[in-house]
């Protein structure tokens, strides 16, 4: 088997599923519920942060009358409420999963809590592609972080220099290239990543149509 890469591992919020608004949208309304005041920067501040981290966030900084664990879960609750009226699959994002999965194995590193994904997985029917899946609320410090990179290349038994990361987002990015693995940015148009983290990226393309075995691994023999 030719090539450099041997996993592949996932964003799951802004690469599969466009829910970076949705977040944004259930994470504001319970701040304006629970008495507190949402920030111009809240939105930026609370990308890539494991649900421990933004729960906190929101009680510190926004002054969300709850304690963090209370905000976690109520805002996963709202999400999971919405997924299933509506998940927001980006386009491409089955055909794409495929055609990565049909020849490497997959995992999932994502900020999202973990009821969260599993919703997502089972609505979406991603959830067999994947070997390993990891919610940032699952190790100790969230994105950019590498931790939980690190953690889907232990589940799914790879060197992380042996993965490749496909990411949307600063914190993503910054993420799986401090975890020493190939990145692929798929940059958010909502909320794009700034100049600096995307050249931490090696390779950056427009969209999930575009992402072939070859961009995820240019020295693979074809």
């Amino acid at each position: 088997m030719g090539g450099n890469i041997r996993a592949v591992i996932f964003d799951l919020d802004g690469v599969l599923v466009d829910s970076e608004r949705v977040w944004d949208a259930a994470r504001r309304q319970l701040t304006k519920d629970r008495g507190g005041r949402w920030s111009k920067g809240a939105t930026q501040d609370m990308m890539g942060m494991s649900s421990l981290e933004w729960s906190r966030y929101m009680h510190e900084e926004l002054g969300v009358r709850m304690s963090p664990e209370e905000i976690s879960a109520a805002v996963a609750r709202r999400m999971e409420g919405l997924y299933r009226e509506h998940l927001p699959l980006i386009p491409g994002a089955r055909e794409a999963v495929g055609r990565v999965a049909a020849r490497w194995p997959l995992g999932l590193a994502s900020s999202a809590n973990r009821p969260v994904i599993e919703v997502v997985l089972e609505l979406s029917g991603l959830g067999d592609f994947f070997e390993a899946t990891v919610s940032s609320e699952e190790v100790a410090r969230g994105k950019p972080a590498p931790d939980v990179y690190l953690e889907a290349a232990r589940r799914l038994e790879v060197d992380p220099a042996l993965c490749g990361a496909v990411e949307d987002s600063g914190s993503g990015i910054l993420s799986a290239h401090a975890a020493g693995m190939r990145v692929v940015a798929i940059p958010n148009r909502a909320f794009p990543p700034s100049e600096e983290a995307l050249k931490a990226a090696d390779a950056a393309i427009p969209s999930l149509q575009e992402l072939h075995q070859e961009i995820i691994d240019p020295s693979q023999e074809l």
